[in-house]
């Protein structure tokens, strides 16, 4: 594995795609759960794969190859979530119209999926590579370059925020 970044790292394109094509899957799932769209998630990965091509000569511990990877995934797409936020919808009053249609039922239902959304990007970040990608605490601290401390707070604030947000739809249903 070594060996392959090395030679990456030399410009053979090679041993970069065969390396890039190992983590392809992850750096997909990671930004379809920023995303939320297969469109947007492959433009990710397609972002990804350029800027570290373009970059891997900069990569100073082959070792963390993969959470280079994230990091720049991460970055691609929440830049693709800053520029939908500058788009605006052509009707803003839609919500309220479908939301008298819509069965009640189906508009309580919350999943953790949507509790996630609504954490800071900060604590989804934590979350998601913590739990979705099965990193350490260490791992991803170094993947979104943070000390181990705050990342340890972080995720701790989102947990507690997700348990009562958990605990305060229960109490509601009962």
């Amino acid at each position: 594995m070594l060996k392959l970044i090395k030679k990456a790292q030399k410009g053979n394109d090679k041993a970069f795609l065969e390396l890039f094509q190992q983590y392809e899957q992850d750096l997909y799932r990671m930004a379809f759960i920023y995303v939320k769209n297969q469109n947007d998630a492959l433009d990710v990965v397609q972002e990804t794969a350029y800027k570290s091509f373009k970059s891997i000569q900069e990569l100073k511990e082959p070792k963390y190859f993969k959470t280079w990877l994230m990091r720049i995934a991460i970055s691609c797409s929440l830049d693709i979530l800053r520029k939908r936020k500058k788009v605006v919808p052509l009707k803003p009053d839609f919500d309220e119209f479908i939301s008298g249609a819509v069965d009640e039922d189906l508009t309580s239902e919350i999943t953790l999926k949507g509790l996630i959304e609504e954490l800071r990007e900060e604590e989804k970040s934590v979350i998601l590579l913590r739990f979705y990608q099965g990193m350490t605490l260490k791992e991803v601290s170094e993947t979104l370059n943070i000390p181990l401390g705050t990342a340890k707070t972080i995720l701790y604030r989102g947990l507690g925020k997700l348990r009562k947000d958990l605990e305060g739809d229960e109490a509601n249903e009962q």
